[in-house]
């Protein structure tokens, strides 16, 4: 290897470790971001996990199907129970004072037209009112409607199925079917590629989803660097010793990818110890020698896209400031799109598939591939020649930017 990408690497070396404030940002920036986004978002990964909404049930009926209906609500752990304001006016006070957000009033006559909502008279049942705080979020509230229908309908099918057996003289359990404890008949399960599989957590949506948003964050010390060495005249310098463009971008690559690779240990150290001091579940991290590998794979192929970017804005960019404009601009707009602030499957589908086109994306697909899905290394070539040819055009239009500047100079 030549002595003089030896000498340029050192030289880099000694320029990133005089920006301290820059490592510092480097490394601060995404430790914070996975802490808050991964308690933020807990709850939304963790099926039946507690809703902070509180409800109440108020019984103007008191008969046998009330009470299986408020049974029934009451075993899904999704909103937090309240005591029983007793009347309807009490009911509209708690709500209007937040004490709480959501009351139903279950009225009388309910059982009586449980399986017949017309009656034998013809007329319509009353209705369950279901008062509710107008600042609750809308898809809490249809999240509990959904859940009063659910309720509802399974007191319908076991008030069915008592007089469906009476009826045809078949064997029915003494007591109410309503007063028994059914057992969760669905079991959820990730689908990988070995049988230990179980469903991701926030912390392992989060951890390589800012591992990545930091990585790409490189271009503020690159362009920095690069930007005083040109203004300084030390580009100019190494190009009348014969140095060709492409040696000097070699020179920035090596530094920076072991920034990035010291980011992504850390941001896995933080992810498996410090994260559950905060009150969430750690991260679970490929065990065998090669999904390590393949993980390895995935944050070298996105540190090489982050330092090309980078590279290439600080060839763009005139100024410091443009390039922390235009790079950090770009960087934002690739992490809104690429599932980075965002995750995608919360966004519609129009924006999932604008995804595609952000390497943050890509990165993020890789990683998911090997941490949720446990993916072979075939499973993630794709993400990695996506993330290479990106890493070589940003590079290719790197060196001929800077050469067709030089050309215009002389």
């Amino acid at each position: 290897m030549s002595p003089r990408l030896f000498a340029l690497w050192f030289k880099e070396s000694i320029a990133l470790l005089r920006d301290r404030h820059g490592l510092l940002a480097l490394f601060i920036m995404p430790t914070i971001f996975i802490l808050v986004m991964t308690l933020a978002l807990r709850d939304s990964f963790t099926p039946g996990a507690r809703i902070d909404a509180s409800y109440a049930l108020v019984d103007l009926d008191r008969s046998a199907s009330s009470a299986a209906l408020s049974k029934r609500l009451a075993k899904d752990a999704s909103f937090r129970r309240m005591e029983s304001p007793g009347d309807l006016d009490t009911a509209r006070a708690a709500v209007l004072a937040g004490r709480l957000n959501l009351v139903l009033i279950v009225p009388k006559g309910f059982g009586e037209r449980l399986l017949t909502p017309g009656g034998a008279d013809g007329k319509s049942a009353e209705p369950l009112i279901l008062l509710l705080d107008p600042a609750l979020s809308p898809a809490l509230q249809l999240a509990f409607r959904n859940q009063v229908m659910a309720a509802l309908g399974g007191v319908r099918a076991d008030e069915l199925t008592v007089k469906a057996g009476k009826l045809f003289g078949l064997p029915v359990a003494p007591g109410s079917v309503a007063d028994k404890d059914w057992p969760d008949e669905i079991r959820s399960a990730a689908v990988r590629n070995d049988l230990n599989a179980t469903l991701p957590s926030s912390v392992q949506q989060n951890v390589p989803a800012w591992l990545i948003f930091a990585m790409f964050f490189v271009v503020i010390p690159i362009s920095a660097i690069f930007i005083i060495e040109r203004q300084q005249g030390t580009l100019q310098r190494l190009r009348a010793m014969g140095l060709p463009f492409r040696l000097v971008l070699a020179g920035k690559l090596l530094p920076f990818f072991v920034v990035n690779q010291v980011q992504a240990l850390l941001m896995v150290l933080v992810g498996i110890y410090l994260v559950p001091l905060f009150g969430s579940e750690a991260l679970a991290f490929p065990a065998s020698p090669s999904q390590l590998f393949n993980w390895w794979a995935v944050s070298a192929a996105v540190s090489l896209a982050a330092v090309a970017w980078a590279l290439l804005i600080a060839s763009l960019a005139k100024t410091s400031e443009q390039a922390t404009i235009i790079g950090g601009v770009g960087n934002i707009l690739m992490g809104a799109i690429g599932g980075i602030m965002v995750p995608k499957f919360i966004m519609p589908a129009a924006l999932q598939k604008l995804a595609a086109l952000s390497p943050m994306a890509w990165g993020l697909e890789g990683f998911h591939t090997v941490m949720l899905r446990h993916g072979s290394f075939t499973d993630i070539l794709p993400n990695l020649a996506q993330l290479l040819i990106f890493s070589g055009i940003a590079l290719l239009l790197a060196i001929w930017l800077n050469q067709r500047s030089t050309a215009a100079r002389s």
